[in-house]
């Protein structure tokens, strides 16, 4: 008896994210365990600043600045980052929920143990992304291009690809449901057994014969 793989629907599962009569608000007033909602923060340096703790509900962060900003186990729902400029961003241990990250410039991006739940990344370029055991949930990327995505041990339902690029994709320990890498360029990728459960292309699978080959030990002869 042929054993029966159960089918994924890849597509992320995102509702846009609105934000109506937005109070202007305070970006110096940012800070550790402070709650806001409802507010728009626009410009701003919170660089070098102690931020753990923060959450952002129904908030609209445009312009801001915030390199070294310690943002550890803060939450942020139905909340939109545009244009936000992190050389290096510290966000371990945080919750996303309902979050759009808009024409962005991030470099290192420390978001591991993570949960994102309904997120989406478009029009960024991102440096090194480290997702390592977080839990990610109707995940999409859009016109990304990323250095190095690193998802190794993390929990995957419903994340996809839309006209991206990564030089090296991490997959190590990585457990799936509806991983769509069709709209993703990389050019190396690491932990092939977490390719197990992922969609990838026609082109996409040739383009990974030899490297399969070369893990297995097998060789490719011309028939």
């Amino acid at each position: 008896m042929v054993a029966r793989t159960r089918r994924v629907d890849p597509t992320p599962r995102l509702d846009p994210v609105r934000l109506d009569e937005l109070r202007d608000g305070d970006p110096e007033a940012i800070g550790p365990r402070r709650v806001f909602e409802g507010e728009r923060f626009a410009g701003g340096d919170l660089s070098g600043r102690a931020a753990a703790g923060l959450t952002l509900m129904e908030c609209e962060l445009l312009d801001l600045r915030a390199h070294d900003t310690d943002l550890q186990g803060s939450r942020f729902v139905e909340t939109r980052f545009e244009r936000l400029d992190a050389p290096n961003f510290k966000a371990r241990r945080t919750t996303w929920k309902d979050v759009e990250i808009l024409s962005s410039r991030i470099g290192a991006a420390e978001l591991y143990d993570s949960g994102l739940h309904q997120v989406l990344f478009e029009g960024s370029k991102l440096g090194w992304v480290n997702l390592r055991a977080s839990e990610l949930r109707d995940v999409l990327f859009r016109g990304c291009h990323t250095e190095e995505l690193d998802l190794g041990g993390a929990r995957v339902t419903r994340m996809a690809f839309d006209g991206c690029t990564v030089g090296k994709l991490v997959l190590t320990g990585v457990r799936s449901e509806g991983l769509d890498l069709r709209g993703l360029e990389f050019s190396s990728i690491e932990g092939l057994e977490g390719l197990r459960g992922a969609i990838v292309s026609e082109m996409q699978a040739i383009d990974l014969a030899p490297i399969f080959a070369a893990h297995f030990g097998m060789g490719i002869r011309a028939s």
